[in-house]
């Protein structure tokens, strides 16, 4: 199917069936529950876990499959909505041609960035990443305010007329599909329980299981395995006779590229672009995503940035007051204990649990969450085949 083997497929049909029911999967507690506060099925975080997902895909491949660690991803996400908030400004609100000149200006600066910083490897690359996405972050910070709003970002305003948009004196323009506004939403009321359907969400996760689509086929290409063999021992390889800083770099545009088609994403979900998108904390972010899942896996990407966007947004929202009405059972003392040792792991402490759990997998799952389904798979079928021994044959 689609040029993938057997294997390749059932894992794209299963992520596609995953993400179109995600309103339901991300919902399981009914509205007005105690437990509602873990449903995570709103339009806002829905689009920021296919979006970072698509960072994440992007960036495995260059991480993943070279070995080469990029800590300057950031700055194609900022010059990807930066291009698109720009091409919506200037030309139309629809969000294809923003999508498009993202990809494109991601694409070029990547070029250039990985022009220069290929000719090091090791600790030495990932410096130079960092250096370019620190330099980028304060040129739009200060020094291009004209280009990028400075410490404040763009965004539409009434101001804006769109070349290709018939807008009335004085409107806000909104993103749009071919007229399909990315904010349109439809809930669903199923007794107690509430799934909202948008517009925008399901836009973004049809592109990235397009860029899923494509992430396999990179992965099970000729150029995929040069990159492995890149990442397995890039000297040997070039004793064979054989270049590796073409495939290098073309591995380093296609990872940018990625990351400027989540910035236009981003955009696209929500017209609002600043700097913070280019900060240093944004390129560790998709490094921990990648790491949390498991590198140099297919799906891996996706299930850490998933976990590390639901803990940014879901156990940074739960607060004293939630933890009290939780153990509001426990005896008083006993109550107030319990919230004492809880408290500086949720809320603003997010970080702290997101710390532990990261050392966690780190230590007892270097190979991420995909290996920790690994093992329960082997497990299960360690205890069928038991299971089956232990049947006397007929």
């Amino acid at each position: 199917m689609f040029g993938l083997n057997a294997k390749d497929t059932t894992l794209l049909i299963i992520v596609a069936i995953l993400t179109m029911l995600a309103p339901f999967i991300l919902n399981p507690f009914p509205e007005g529950s105690d437990l509602a506060q873990f449903n995570a099925g709103y339009p806002d975080l829905m689009q920021r876990f296919v979006i970072f997902g698509i960072f994440a895909i992007g960036f495995n491949i260059l991480f993943g499959l070279t070995g080469y660690l990029s800590f300057g991803h950031a700055a194609f996400l900022g010059v990807g909505s930066y291009a698109a908030i720009w091409m919506m400004k200037l030309l139309t609100l629809n969000v294809i041609p923003a999508i498009i000149m993202s990809i494109v200006f991601a694409g070029l600066f990547a070029l250039f960035v990985g022009f220069i910083s290929l000719r090091r490897s090791g600790i030495y690359f990932s410096i130079l990443t960092l250096a370019f996405a620190q330099m980028s972050y304060a040129l739009a910070y200060s020094v291009l305010t004209p280009i990028t709003g400075g410490e404040t970002g763009l965004q539409l305003k009434s101001t804006d007329s769109p070349l290709l948009s018939n807008l009335a004196p004085g409107e806000i323009g909104r993103a749009n599909l071919f007229g399909i506004d990315m904010r349109t939403s439809y809930e669903l009321a199923v007794g107690d329980w509430l799934f909202t359907f948008n517009a925008g969400y399901y836009i973004a996760a049809l592109v990235m299981l397009i860029g899923f689509y494509v992430s396999i086929r990179i992965f099970r290409s000729p150029f995929g395995m040069m990159l492995r063999a890149v990442k397995s021992n890039q000297q040997r390889m070039n004793y064979t006779g054989l270049n590796s800083k073409p495939y290098t770099l073309a591995a380093f545009v296609i990872s940018g590229m990625y990351a400027g088609l989540a910035g236009g994403l981003m955009v696209a979900m929500d017209t609002q672009v600043g700097p913070e998108r280019m900060f240093w904390t944004a390129s560790g972010e998709v490094v921990l995503m990648a790491i949390l899942g498991g590198v140099g896996t297919l799906i891996g990407p996706v299930l850490g940035a998933g976990l590390i966007k639901y803990m940014e947004n879901i156990i940074s929202k739960i607060n004293s007051t939630i933890l009290h009405d939780w153990f509001a059972f426990l005896p008083d003392g006993l109550e107030d204990a319990v919230v004492f040792i809880l408290y500086p792991f949720i809320g603003k402490g997010w970080h702290l649990t997101l710390g532990i759990v990261f050392m966690l997998v780190v230590i007892f799952l270097p190979g991420g969450l995909v290996e920790g389904g690994q093992r329960i798979a082997r497990l299960f079928r360690r205890k069928k085949s038991d299971d089956a021994a232990k049947t006397p044959a007929e």
